[in-house]
């Protein structure tokens, strides 16, 4: 099989395996703390990210060497603190909705690279960011009634993550990016171990078996992207990341018991067309850039 096909099946993989992880998290954040969830997830997650670093040329002393390190850490914790809020809102407002809310992550990704990475949006992707936010309204009425305030909770998610990724953005221009992942790793089992530990509940004998499940799909999904993204542009794995969706409104009506409105299927399409052709744009760009600088 050539390295592109390879790719895909690494990205879906990890999509249907982000799925299932979301499905457990909301299983087990409706029983138990949100924080003590992750947290025993954070700890499996990061001696999987020091394993990786371990295995890396150079080893650990090469790999947790950083130009950048306020920034690593600033990253390390904040992902933790968005997972918390995440496993909240699915639990809260549910798994669909909430996925076709943090769907509109790279519309807030291109907003924010404005003013915190300095970037210049043409007037092709301030219409797709329109577009975009027009889809995150519709899905936030999903009645037609007013705002409920629950849903600050999954718009909280997709802002909180796209500062993750514009953190991320730059810290890649000064850092390889196993460095990135062993500091999301060890910073953020850390940070969420001070915390955690005032959360702790006794897990029932048949949880810890979805809480090891949780923990290998953590660590799988994450080692599969990195895989995917070694071998695909972001142009090609970011549509596909849009399926995630699909699976969590399947599992949402099928297992939860969730409904699907009209305007929240409306709203998910107008969020994934604007989020794929902004990401498309994106690479467009920095092609065009990329061309300029030769």
């Amino acid at each position: 099989m050539k390295p592109k096909a390879n790719g895909y099946v690494f990205a879906l993989s990890a999509i249907v395996i982000f799925s299932i992880q979301d499905g457990i998290s909301k299983h087990l954040g409706a029983i138990y703390p949100p924080v003590f969830v992750a947290m025993i997830r954070y700890w499996v997650f990061a001696a999987f990210a020091v394993f990786l670093a371990a295995r890396a040329p150079g080893g650990l002393a090469v790999t947790a060497v950083t130009k950048r390190p306020a920034l690593q850490v600033m990253r390390g914790m904040l992902l933790p603190a968005q997972i918390v809020v995440i496993i909240t809102s699915f639990t809260v407002v549910g798994l669909a909705l909430s996925q076709a809310i943090l769907a509109a992550t790279p519309i807030f990704v291109a907003l924010l690279s404005m003013p915190l990475l300095g970037e210049r949006v043409g007037w092709r992707r301030w219409t797709a960011i329109g577009a975009g936010l027009l889809g995150v309204l519709l899905i936030l009425k999903p009645g037609g009634n007013a705002f409920d305030m629950e849903f600050l909770l999954p718009l909280t998610g997709a802002l909180m993550f796209a500062i993750y990724v514009i953190a991320t953005r730059l810290v890649s221009r000064d850092d390889p990016a196993m460095t990135s992942f062993f500091y999301t790793g060890v910073v953020g089992a850390v940070s969420i171990s001070l915390v955690g530990p005032f959360f702790w509940t006794n897990l029932a004998p048949f949880d810890w078996g979805w809480m090891l499940l949780l923990c290998i799909t953590g660590s799988v999904s994450h080692y599969f992207l990195i895989r995917a993204y070694d071998m695909l542009d972001a142009v090609a794995v970011q549509p596909l990341t849009y399926l995630q969706l699909v699976f969590a409104s399947i599992m949402g009506v099928t297992i939860f018991g969730e409904t699907l409105t009209t305007n929240m299927i409306a709203g998910s399409a107008m969020v994934v067309a604007a989020g794929i052709f902004t990401v498309w744009r994106e690479r467009v760009v920095a092609r065009r850039k990329a061309g300029l600088s030769r």
